[in-house]
């Protein structure tokens, strides 16, 4: 059976959908304030399986006459990178839904050099790995997102 990707055929609507019905149980069982700004921002994100930069939710923001200012999309955005619901990718300087934010984790991602398209990894293994890399080291790891740029299957297949 072949794991569902952002790389093949699913059900977006239904991403969507979950990542926000996650999102508010998270909120409410955190005891956090999911607003109407935080939340609209998470679902601008989850639109597309391509990242999305500040700048873009705020020109959407302002198509829909919210005429939000700057701060309030970054406000919103750091609300949601510190509670584990988006990530930031600073190779595109944009942000992507998280797909399992219920799970403390660090971020690892396949980025697709042509489409943009980005599937995140939930690997325990890696992360380890990293960890231990780091440790021989005498690095303690903070944070980490490790970001691989390539082709999908799609674009691969036009090449």
């Amino acid at each position: 059976m072949t794991e569902t990707t952002v790389f093949s055929q699913h059900d977006h609507k239904r991403c969507i959908q979950d990542a926000l019905e996650t999102a508010k149980e998270l909120c409410r069982n955190q005891g956090l304030r999911l607003t109407d700004t935080r939340l609209r921002v998470l679902e601008l994100i989850w639109q597309s399986h391509t990242p999305v930069g500040a700048y873009e939710i705020l020109a959407k923001f302002n198509e829909e006459g919210r005429n939000s200012a700057p701060p309030t999309v970054y406000r919103a955005l750091e609300f949601l990178q510190e509670h584990n619901l988006v990530h930031r990718l600073a190779s595109l300087n944009a942000f992507i839904g998280c797909i399992a934010p219920e799970h403390g984790h660090q971020g690892s991602f396949l980025i697709c050099r042509k489409c943009s398209k980005a599937q995140e990894l939930t690997s325990a293994e890696l992360e380890e790995s990293i960890q231990a890399l780091a440790g021989k080291q005498g690095f303690t790891v903070d944070n980490m997102t490790l970001e691989v740029s390539g082709l999908c299957p799609r674009c691969k297949a036009e090449a």
